[in-house]
C-alpha cells in the first residue's frame, strides 16, 4: 500500500492500449496491416447494422442531452430505473464526473491496483489524495479483502475504485467480497467498473447492491459492441447519484451519431454472443499456447490475458516490427508482462506464430 496527498501542477495524462500512428510511420506500417491486440474490444467488431443507422443520423440537429432513448433500453435489459441511469462519452467521463463531483481538496479516493489509470488521473485533477491498495505478484494479483476492508474503514475516501474483473489482471471478485468493500465504504462510494463484465461466464448481477446506496456501476458499449471511436457508457447509480453526476456533465457530451449506435448495439444481442463465444473460444487456445511456450499466463475471466514474458518493452516492439501489436504493462507498473486482448482464433494463431518467430 502507497499513500500520496502531493497533487501536481498537471496531472499526467495516463498511457492507453491502441496503435500509435506515429510508432507505425516510424516503422512504415499502417492500420490495416496490424493485428491490434492491444485493446480489449468485441474480436467481431461493431454490429452490422450500426453503419446503416449512422448513415441516418441528422448531424445539423442537436443530439439529446439526456440520452432518453438509451436511457430507457438500459433499463429493459438491466431492470434499474432510467432515472438511475446516465449515459457517459465513454465510462473514462464518467470516472472523471464521479471524482469531480464526489472529491476535492483534502479528499481521498482509494484505488486497487494494479489498474485502469484514469482512476487515479481524475482523482488527481479533483484535487484529492490517493490511497492504493496493492495486490502483488507472490498473491497472483489477489486482493487480500480483509486487509482492503480495513484501509478503507480507516480512511473513509470520498471514492474507492475497483475494476471488476480487474483490467490488466483479468480478477473477479464474488459478491460477498465486494458487499463487505460497500459496507466498509460508509459514506463513500464504490465505483464498480465492469466494462468488461459481459465477457464473464455466469457473472453475478451487481444491480442489486444499488439498493445499499453508495455503489455506482459503470459499464462500457465501447468494449461489449466495439464503439471505440464513438466512446460510450454509462452508470447505473443511486437516484441521488445519478441527479448528481446529470448536474455535473457538460451540455451534449453524448453526440448523435454515438446515441444512434449505442441504440442499434443494444438492440443486437446476438452480435454481442457471437462476440462472446468468440473471445472464449480464444481465450481457451491462447492461454493453452501461450503456457506451452513456456510463458506464465494468468487466470482470467475477461476477453484478455495477462502473460509474463521478461522484457515487455521490447517483446511488444519486436512483435509489432511483424505486424502484431500487444499492451506492454510498464504502465501498470507490470514491466515485465504484457496483456493480450482476446481476438478471434485465427488472429490468435497468427499472434502464436509470430510470436514463435520472435521468442
Amino acid at each position: 500500500m502507497a499513500y500520496s496527498s502531493q497533487i501536481p501542477k498537471r496531472a499526467n495524462r495516463p498511457f492507453h492500449g491502441g496503435v500509435s500512428l506515429a510508432e507505425l510511420n516510424a516503422l512504415g506500417l499502417t492500420r490495416e496491416e496490424v493485428i491490434d491486440f492491444s485493446v480489449n474490444i468485441n474480436p467481431l467488431g461493431p454490429p452490422p447494422g450500426v453503419a446503416a443507422a449512422l448513415s441516418r443520423v441528422n448531424i445539423a440537429a442537436y443530439p439529446d442531452p439526456e440520452c432518453r432513448e438509451i436511457r430507457e433500453m438500459i433499463s429493459r435489459l438491466t431492470g434499474v430505473s432510467p432515472g438511475q441511469i446516465v449515459i457517459g462519452n465513454g465510462s473514462t467521463e464518467l470516472i472523471h464526473l464521479l471524482a469531480h463531483t464526489y472529491l476535492g481538496k483534502g479528499s481521498q479516493a482509494l484505488i486497487m491496483v494494479p489498474t485502469f489509470a484514469e482512476y487515479e488521473t481524475a482523482a488527481r485533477l479533483a484535487g484529492a489524495g490517493v490511497v492504493l491498495q496493492e495486490a502483488v505478484e507472490e498473491n497472483d494479483f489477489i486482493w487480500d479483502m480483509s486487509a482492503v476492508c480495513r484501509e478503507v474503514r480507516h480512511r473513509q475516501p470520498g471514492l474507492v475504485f475497483l475494476c471488476q474483473p480487474n483490467n490488466p489482471t483479468g480478477r473477479y471478485l464474488e459478491r460477498e467480497a465486494v458487499e463487505s468493500l460497500a459496507e466498509a465504504a460508509g459514506q463513500g462510494l464504490l465505483v464498480l467498473d465492469e466494462a468488461y463484465i459481459s465477457f464473464v461466464y455466469e457473472a453475478w448481477d451487481s444491480c442489486q447492491l444499488l439498493s445499499q446506496g453508495n455503489v455506482v456501476v459503470l459499464r462500457s458499449m465501447t468494449k461489449d459492441y466495439a464503439l471505440t471511436g464513438l466512446r460510450l457508457g454509462y452508470a447505473l447509480c443511486p437516484a441521488g447519484v445519478a441527479r448528481a453526476l446529470s448536474v455535473s456533465k457538460p451540455s451534449w457530451s453524448v453526440n448523435a451519431v454515438a446515441q444512434a449506435a449505442g441504440l442499434t448495439a443494444l438492440a443486437d444481442r446476438e452480435h454481442l454472443l457471437r462476440g462472446i463465444s468468440c473471445v472464449q473460444e480464444g481465450r481457451g487456445y491462447l492461454h493453452l499456447e501461450l503456457g506451452a511456450l513456456g510463458y506464465k499466463v494468468l487466470p482470467s475471466v475477461a476477453n484478455f490475458l495477462l502473460v509474463k514474458v521478461g522484457g515487455a518493452a521490447a517483446l511488444r516492439k519486436r512483435l509489432l516490427r511483424r505486424g502484431v501489436c500487444v499492451r506492454d504493462c510498464t504502465s501498470f507498473g507490470l514491466s515485465e508482462y504484457i496483456r493480450i486482448g482476446v481476438r478471434t482464433l485465427p488472429e490468435c494463431q497468427r499472434l502464436l506464430e509470430v510470436l514463435r518467430e520472435v521468442k
